[in-house]
């Protein structure tokens, strides 16, 4: 039988800039972490999926790691029951070994291409890098501008909310979720992640495989600054508390919210993901407690507080494409001049240096 696939991402392009949960990609406690270092072009992504689908044939589940700025690139392959993982190591997620030998070891695919001849289109890749990095800048700009528009519209349902029933809504829920676990001396390990990216595709998601296996989904509906980020907090630290691991993923846009919470030992899970709109056990409408008086009030401000914001948005994505464009162009450079017969043998090598980890 064949392994499961999750698909996450460990970065994302956010209205702070580029937001990193890449610590959190595999436990502390991995056997083997191969830092794989490269330009852009030589095959790095290609090689992890590759190593990837050769063990979710042997049937272990796989988590797939996906690239913000590019989501069709992986940035990260983890395989949790041998406990390895193969990161992408280049910028802007430089990943060093902290245990070199032991644990951590760097691959670097420069050793495959042939310098001489990329050394003859050095002035076209510095320029084509350049681009990218503009394009980027941008592109961080417009989503940073979209942060105090975001707050604006949160400041205005906040006006209108009865957090005093969102409490006690909170606090039934947390209750009901509890009430059979016992205590623990330990707390619970939090893991951070997102689930959904903005990317050249637009806001792409992976909430479905997250949540594969999830007997019991509360999908969680309201507006901006209705609370449902407080919720999903809550409910995780509560878990933490009592020893309970957790998956913590947060919204693209506003790394600091939080979109999806995974209690995978007791099969429950809550998110905000439209994805489960409908194939939910339960919907936990938050949008009930505001007050429509409020609402009414601010009704034009707040109609175009969201046009402003879905403007700058899209035109975040627009220089995220253009980044990705001129990127394409720079991999073309390193493409053409690689030995890939070179790298389909090191990953045969990674697989069965993988494989001696199985128990």
């Amino acid at each position: 039988m064949s392994g499961k696939v999750k698909r996450v991402f460990p970065g994302g392009n956010t209205s702070l800039g580029f937001y990193s949960f890449y610590d959190n990609m595999i436990d502390k406690y991995a056997n083997r972490i191969f830092v794989i270092k490269g330009g852009p072009g030589v095959g790095k992504s290609s090689m992890m999926k590759r190593v990837g689908q050769e063990f979710i044939r042997r049937g272990y589940d796989v988590e797939f790691h996906h690239c913000s700025s590019d989501n069709n690139s992986i940035d990260g392959l983890v395989i949790p029951a041998l406990k390895v993982a193969l990161l992408d190591g280049t910028a802007p997620h430089i990943v060093d070994p902290k245990n070199p030998g032991a644990v951590d070891e760097i691959i670097h695919l420069g050793d495959y291409w042939d310098t001489e001849k990329i050394e003859q289109k050095r002035e076209d890749i510095i320029k084509s890098n350049k681009e990218v990095g503009r394009c980027f800048a941008r592109a961080y700009k417009f989503l940073a501008a979209c942060r105090p528009i975001v707050l604006d519209i949160q400041e205005k349902h906040k006006e209108a909310m009865d957090y005093g029933k969102v409490n006690f809504e909170i606090a039934k829920l947390i209750e009901g979720i509890f009430t059979f676990v016992d205590p623990s001396p330990t707390l619970g390990k939090e893991r951070h992640l997102f689930g959904s990216a903005i990317t050249p595709d637009g806001h792409v998601e992976h909430t479905d495989s997250i949540l594969d296996g999830a007997r019991t989904i509360y999908y969680i509906k309201g507006e901006i600054g209705t609370g449902k980020s407080t919720l999903l907090e809550k409910v995780y630290k509560e878990a933490v508390i009592k020893g309970i691991d957790v998956e913590v993923y947060h919204a693209p846009l506003m790394p600091e919210k939080i979109e999806t919470v995974l209690i995978e030992s007791l099969g429950v899970a809550f998110t905000t993901s439209s994805l489960f709109k409908e194939n939910n056990c339960k919907t936990i409408d938050l949008d009930q407690y505001l007050d429509k008086e409020v609402i009414e009030k601010y009704k034009d401000e707040l109609e175009y507080n969201k046009r402003i914001l879905n403007e700058l948005f899209n035109q975040g994505i627009l220089n995220i494409q253009n980044a990705k464009r001129e990127h394409d162009v720079v991999e073309k450079y390193y493409i053409a001049h690689m030995n890939f017969d070179a790298i389909e043998k090191l990953r045969y090598n990674i697989i069965d240096r993988i494989l001696k980890y199985e128990k």
